[in-house]
């Protein structure tokens, strides 16, 4: 069973009902029902994983929290334990790997801060079996942390009128970005990757411009119907994407990029490695080693790699080069708050971002060189003739996927100006409120990707 299934669909106003009525202090125990019938669902083989995985991590947390002489040993012997099985499980060797770096993460977080005494080892084997598997994100995050989760199955929030609205237009904003996007993106782009050497430079380019926004939109919506299903059944779930593409640097991107990972490498990689406090030299072997660590933790094939080190060096660069970008600014005395200069720092961090894209995408090193190549040979005519057409959209899909991207640019830019869409939403009267529901709700029927042959039941971020 997947978010974009009709079986979800059909299942979660029944799931919410019933856990509307469920006393408090209950409901933890239907949301670990829900859940181990989810993860079944989606993969019988993989939910034997999880469940080991819950055993030692509560085994584990328990002996931690004594604080004998053996608490270090079982720490280090319980996360390398679970690292190894992450690694391993998610190679490709051996079955059973769906959504296992997000559950596994979690689980070693909570380690971690068990054993540097920042929250108390749970004691309800439920509970911490609920925070491993809650459905919610157990496929694709986010990567939400013991300290805000546990405490909210002790005492869940009152799910009333608003707050169900607020996660209602949560998933619809989720299902828009997945169906009606990121799954009309993916088509373009599968269509021109396999076969890019005898496709027009300006093709592929618009292919990796495209994909960007397919995995934007693919990885934000999946944690957009997670954040508003866990908001429906009373539980606060962590933001995962802030506006990413509007960031001014590569620092900035990733303080807006898949938050919940971007923040626990930082917590609990790049701090306890020194961080920043032991000198340039160091920080700069940090990032790097951080910076790794996330492309080793995406895919084990080099191009995930060369991804994350990119990253790293965009942000070396960037802070080697920061005297010599002051002295340009001050000697040409530019507002580095004006529009212009924020346009242009926006744009050529959307570029290096996107160059990096073509790595994560690329099968190999040498198909990521190849379009890196082409996409450098400009063929102006594919936007005259009927070229653009011949990559697996047709001229409405394409229209309806301008109009769609027009859409999330202009919500993105309203977001990251301070105004929050669902919140003005939910200001408006009785009939503009339902109008927009209804339209978006139609929207994403009409032109969602569906049909006969069509399967959406994998999210990009599914597979790592």
């Amino acid at each position: 069973m997947q978010f974009v299934s009709f079986s979800f669909l059909l299942l979660l106003p029944i799931v919410a009902i019933i856990n509307f009525y469920i006393p408090d202090k209950f409901r933890y125990i239907w949301l670990l029902v829900i859940s181990a019938f989810f993860y079944l669902s989606v993969d019988l083989k993989a939910a034997a994983v999880m469940a080991g995985t819950v055993v030692v991590t509560y085994a584990a947390g328990l002996l931690i929290d004594r604080k004998s002489g053996f608490s270090k040993a079982v720490f280090i012997a319980a996360v390398i334990m679970e690292a190894v099985a992450m690694f391993v499980f998610r190679s490709g060797r051996i079955l059973g790997a769906v959504g296992i770096s997000f559950y596994m993460l979690k689980s070693i977080g909570y380690l971690i801060d068990v054993y540097k005494g920042e929250i108390q080892a749970e004691k309800n084997f439920l509970k911490l079996a609920l925070f491993v598997s809650f459905f919610t994100q157990v496929i694709s995050g986010p990567i939400e942390r013991a300290g805000n989760m546990l405490p909210q199955f002790e005492k869940p929030a009152t799910v009333d009128f608003d707050r169900f609205r607020d996660g209602f237009l949560q998933i619809l904003w989720g299902y828009f970005l997945k169906l009606v996007l990121a799954d009309r993106l993916a088509i373009f782009v599968n269509t021109v990757y396999p076969k890019a050497g005898s496709t027009p430079g300006t093709v592929v380019a618009i292919a990796t411009l495209f994909y960007s926004f397919e995995i934007y939109c693919d990885f934000a919506g999946y944690s957009a119907i997670a954040i508003g299903v866990s908001q429906i059944l009373g539980i606060d779930v962590m933001k995962n994407f802030d506006c990413p593409y509007l960031s001014g640097s590569i620092a900035e991107f990733w303080r807006r990029w898949h938050i919940s990972l971007s923040t626990w490498l930082r917590d609990y990689v790049y701090i306890p490695l020194g961080g920043n406090r032991k000198g340039l030299v160091r920080k700069y072997i940090n990032i790097l080693i951080v910076f790794a660590v996330s492309g080793i933790w995406h895919g084990s094939a080099l191009t995930f790699l060369v991804w994350g080190l990119l990253h790293a060096l965009y942000q070396i660069v960037g802070v080697l080069t920061m005297p010599i970008r002051d002295r340009i600014v001050a000697v040409l005395k530019i507002n580095r708050e004006g529009i212009s200069h924020r346009t242009i720092k926006g744009i050529l961090t959307f570029l290096l971002v996107n160059l990096a894209w073509i790595f994560f995408r690329s099968s190999t090193l040498e198909q990521a060189l190849e379009i890196i190549k082409k996409s450098f040979q400009f063929t102006p005519w594919v936007f005259t003739d009927s070229t653009l057409k011949n990559y697996g959209l047709s001229e409405l899909n394409l229209n309806a996927l301008i109009c769609g991207l027009i859409l999330l640019g202009i919500v993105d830019v309203l977001t990251y100006n301070g105004f929050e869409i669902r919140k003005l939403i939910l200001k408006q009267g009785f009939w503009y409120r339902w109008a927009i529901m209804i339209a978006a709700i139609v929207a994403i029927l009409v032109f969602g990707i569906w049909g006969a042959g069509y399967n959406a039941s994998s999210f990009i971020y599914q597979q790592f």
